[in-house]
């Protein structure tokens, strides 16, 4: 399948605040950056172990990412069940075209495809969600990969 490069691990959170004194505070892990989405409503927090933040500066150590909803309109966040807070676990791929390319050869279904040629994601048999991006730049949008359809959730 050939490059593939591990980097970061998400989990939804209820409660920024409270997470990142859990994390920052308790666990002595560094904020590397963060994003914040008025139009998709989330924060998104990227912590590194205090021995790798060297390395993670350099985007060569994994990453944990802190997903924050924010609250609807009348203040409710989500109620995270059955496993639901754990995100994904993400890679970094030389091509992602030829990667979901063999990835479908071998019979592995491509839950949301590279419309973008930044971004998939793909569930182990267990049902784990395994986002994989394009190294470098994004590719240039290409079929069938632009008209795919997503293919239930991820």
């Amino acid at each position: 399948m050939g490059y593939m490069e591990y980097l970061h691990t998400m989990i939804r959170i209820r409660n920024l605040d409270e997470s990142l004194d859990f994390f920052k505070k308790k666990l002595g892990m560094i904020e590397m950056r963060r994003r914040e989405s008025e139009r998709g409503r989330f924060t998104l927090v990227f912590l590194a172990a205090a021995g790798d933040e060297k390395a993670a500066r350099a985007n060569k150590a994994p990453m944990l990412e802190l997903t924050y909803n924010w609250p609807d309109e009348n203040g409710q966040t989500e109620e995270y069940t059955g496993g639901r807070n754990f995100g994904h676990v993400a890679y970094r791929v030389e091509n992602i075209y030829e990667t979901c390319q063999s990835l479908m050869d071998a019979g592995v279904t491509i839950n949301r495809p590279p419309r973008d040629g930044h971004m998939a994601f793909i569930r182990s048999p267990d049902g784990i969600s395994i986002e994989l991006l394009q190294k470098g730049d994004d590719l240039p949008p290409a079929e069938p990969w632009t008209s795919m359809q997503n293919n239930g959730s991820w």
